[in-house]
């Protein structure tokens, strides 16, 4: 068995999403003591505060599927220079109700794709400010900003390009000793 779940949120829903790609990529990179779970979050209702007090079963899940891992890694799109609106649903979700968030202290690692030169640096901008007030100790460096051009998501669910897939291994390596470092298990 796994030593260190790692609860993975994707924000994009896309049935061919690049960041979807990603994060099996990434998975495949850890260290055999360390198990990747993704998380459902397209069958979250939107977040209303009045259903705090009964939250429906996928919002439970989902809280249960945080609360169970060592660690949280979101690999996240970038939509209008910020992060998708099903993303933080989820996040809303997860946190509430306020005290009882399933996020406080689980280190997170922020990681995104898209076909933009900048790769989803804002949105994980935006997402280092929420995770902050979350009580999340974030991975700080190396940033990983990914633009997506041919060939570099492979169809076996590898990085096609040798370059990339060093970064991204040395991003992993250090995600997974960011976890280690924040969990004792």
């Amino acid at each position: 068995m796994n030593t260190y779940q790692i609860a993975v949120i994707v924000g994009s829903l896309r049935k061919d999403s690049f960041n979807q790609k990603l994060a099996h990529a990434l998975a495949k990179m850890g260290p055999s003591d360390f198990s990747f779970h993704n998380c459902a979050i397209h069958d979250l209702p939107l977040y209303n505060q009045d259903d705090d007090k009964q939250q429906a079963e996928p919002v439970r899940r989902l809280k249960s599927e945080i609360s169970g891992a060592q660690g949280v890694l979101f690999v996240t799109p970038e939509y209008n220079r910020s992060i998708p609106g099903v993303l933080k649903n989820a996040i809303d979700h997860a946190s509430r109700p306020y005290g009882q968030s399933a996020f406080a202290g689980k280190p997170a690692g922020i990681i995104g794709i898209s076909v933009g030169a900048i790769g989803t640096a804002i949105a994980q901008q935006h997402l280092r400010g929420i995770l902050g007030y979350l009580d999340m100790p974030t991975l700080g460096q190396p940033e990983a900003f990914v633009q997506n051009k041919e060939g570099l998501l492979g169809e076996n669910g590898t990085i096609g390009v040798e370059s990339t897939r060093k970064f991204l291994q040395g991003w992993v390596d250090r995600y997974v000793a960011w976890v280690k470092q924040h969990v004792k298990v």
